[in-house]
């Protein structure tokens, strides 16, 4: 059975009150978010002192499953955007508790470097921005996209789907999913003030 269908009859089931339906969607949920948990947390160094991916990964999944005990979604779309959304907002709360004016991080000296908020730079070249204020500033203007542009940036940049697999989901071309993930990505850099975003 592919994703889509999986997700499909796990919706149906959820809907139809089977419990266990709303574990096998965080599972899938999970599978997706792991990657992106890793990258960054690689790329976030004082942010990996205060959690390990299993941690962050837990902690957006158990926002999921929470929010899966209110919603019902109706479609694989839904389900995509709702689980999009909870890891995105994860991700902004966990770089404001460690990095807020009274975060643990924000106030923790080691060895004379800046006290966490200056982090350090990394140019590989993978498109996610440099400093964990950019990662808040980044997953913030996200929420701002405008509705369809939204949809494809968390099914392309969160759970790693490829163009063909966001247009099977969303019901469009292929073309189409390519003009609102270059669309989005422009937006996104003129709100970060031109840092630079690079994808697929």
């Amino acid at each position: 059975m592919d994703r889509t269908n999986e997700v499909d009859d796990l919706l149906e089931r959820h809907r139809a009150g089977d419990a266990s339906a709303r574990e096998g969607l965080v599972r899938l949920a999970g599978l997706r978010f792991t990657a992106l948990a890793r990258a960054m947390l690689r790329r976030h160094p004082h942010l990996r002192r205060w959690e390990q991916t299993d941690d962050l990964l837990n902690a957006a999944l158990t926002r999921l499953h929470r929010s899966l005990a209110e919603v019902q979604p109706e479609t694989v779309r839904h389900f995509d955007n709702l689980a999009a959304t909870q890891i995105r907002r994860e991700l902004i709360d966990l770089a404001r508790s460690y990095y807020g004016p009274e975060g643990l991080g924000a106030n923790h000296h080691t060895d004379g470097t800046d006290p966490g908020v200056r982090l350090a730079q990394v140019g590989d070249g993978s498109g996610r921005p440099e400093t964990l204020e950019g990662w808040m500033a980044f997953h913030e203007a996200v929420e701002r996209l405008p509705t369809e542009e939204r949809e494809v940036f968390g099914l392309l940049w969160y759970q790693g789907m490829t163009h063909a697999q966001a247009a099977e989901v969303l019901g469009v071309t292929t073309k189409t999913v390519q003009r609102r993930w270059a669309s989005a990505r422009l937006r996104l850099q003129e709100a970060l003030n031109g840092e630079h975003l690079q994808g697929e």
